[in-house]
């Protein structure tokens, strides 16, 4: 899965802030089989509201004396990933897993519901690490949990299934074969939807309500903040003379740009605290990579409230405006990757990100992880849709070429290079957003 962490604007009334994770699905045809796997190597975190692995801004609620929630965002002025606890790293890996599952399941079930022969079903890429057989299919966990794929026997020199047999995929009309490719994104679209609707009936959605400033959740102990007088609970109203407004991660992002173009220069503050407004000079410390930082959590300075539906319909209602939502932030945040990729290049990551992202969000509160795990659903199935090689699309794509030229299909070879050109970009760019990533957590960075 590509993760492609920008900045989208936060929705008047639910933070969107997982929203675009584009998960570039690779094909992974072996030589003498048939597959369709997915690579879930790479979702695109577009939408996360000014979320970035360089300057993360997450969040989840704190409570304050006037009774209200308001969204935590944390921002952290040395770069890197943090994995967290090692429970928040195990939430997000089994949303991540299950969501491949769901896919690939997708993908085995059209199959095998139409009567076509399926001869395997994995979740992870490489060397087997458990399999079991049941009927007539290998069902196996592998050793790199990079996606999964369900294999056919379409090719198999070692299947005893005639060439020549109607339920072979391959010999199967276009339609049966288009239903087969498609399934996998119609799944993440209905387990999307079922998740928001869980979360819509369990716990309510998130309305907020912004104010001016940005909040201070938290400063540290012995920071440049703590230093020069910042206290935990004030509100920032302005910075050197820019007046903060209610738009939310824009504002906090704005103080942090600010604070790190100035390491070793005083920075002016205009806070509030109580009743009182007054400004405070802080000096931020010089970051190892030259940039400044102060030592606080900053968080929009909103209160969140629960809104639960009052019956049946309104419940559908409620579900089916924040599955809009989403999908908006994910179509936002895709195209922003696509016609800014000069500017959003370096916001991609792989999934160690994801993980690391998703432990995060675990870790603040459950409705994060409800949105964390349907925008995942939504961003793969969007992005399998994309008629590029490597993805659902891609084959969907051959498929269609095939019905125009009337049930002729491209030549095995021609057919074999453009997936095999998909796949190797597919490996190549996981390999490297794997390291990437892996190189950016804070315990690796620490040890270099």
């Amino acid at each position: 899965m590509l993760l492609n962490i920008s900045s989208s604007p936060i929705s008047h009334r639910n933070p969107h802030f997982l929203s675009n994770f584009n998960n570039p699905i690779s094909y992974f045809p072996r030589r003498c089989k048939t597959h369709l796997s997915k690579s879930h190597l790479f979702p695109n975190l577009s939408a996360l509201p000014n979320q970035s692995l360089k300057n993360r801004v997450l969040f989840g609620n704190k409570k304050y004396p006037d009774g209200g929630e308001r969204n935590d965002f944390r921002t952290r002025a040395i770069s890197g990933i943090d994995l967290g606890s090692f429970e928040s790293v195990l939430e997000a890996i089994a949303v991540l897993t299950t969501i491949i599952v769901v896919h690939e399941s997708g993908h085995f079930l059209a199959a095998s519901l139409q009567g076509i022969h399926v001869s395997k079903f994995a979740i992870g890429f490489g060397p087997i690490l458990a399999k079991f057989d049941y009927n007539n299919v290998e069902y196996s966990l592998r050793a790199f949990p990079l996606g999964g794929f369900v294999g056919f026997p379409d090719n198999d020199p070692d299947s005893e299934i005639p060439i020549d047999d109607e339920n072979l995929l391959k010999n199967r009309p276009t339609l049966d074969r288009s239903i087969v490719v498609s399934a996998g994104i119609i799944a993440n679209v209905i387990f999307a939807y079922a998740i928001i609707f869980v979360q819509v009936l369990s716990v309510g959605l998130p309305v907020q309500e912004a104010f001016p400033g940005v909040l201070v959740p938290e400063v540290k102990t012995f920071s440049a903040a703590s230093r020069d007088g910042l206290l935990s609970g004030d509100v920032i109203l302005a910075v050197d003379g820019t007046e903060l407004s209610r738009t939310g991660p824009d504002a906090v992002s704005k103080i942090v740009d600010i604070v790190k173009r100035n390491p070793k220069s005083d920075v002016v503050f205009r806070i509030e605290r109580g009743n009182q407004d007054f400004d405070i000079r802080v000096t931020p410390d010089k970051n190892f990579d030259g940039t400044g930082k102060i030592g606080v959590q900053l968080s929009p300075n909103v209160r969140i409230t629960k809104v639960r539906p009052r019956n049946v319909p309104e419940a559908f209602r409620f579900v089916g405006k924040e599955f809009m939502g989403l999908s908006s932030n994910v179509l936002d945040g895709l195209k922003q990757t696509f016609f800014n990729f000069s500017q959003t290049a370096s916001k991609v990551a792989g999934p160690v990100a994801i993980i690391a992202v998703g432990a995060e969000v675990a870790r603040s509160n459950i409705d994060g992880l409800y949105q964390f795990a349907a925008l995942l659903n939504i961003n793969l199935a969007v992005i399998n849709l994309l008629p590029l090689p490597a993805l659902d699309g891609g084959t969907l794509a051959l498929i269609l070429l095939e019905a125009v030229r009337g049930g002729r299909k491209l030549p095995v070879e021609v057919e074999q290079g453009i997936m095999s050109s998909g796949i190797m970009l597919v490996i190549f760019l996981g390999l490297f957003l794997i390291v990437k990533d892996t190189l950016s957590l804070d315990f690796i960075k620490e040890m270099l």
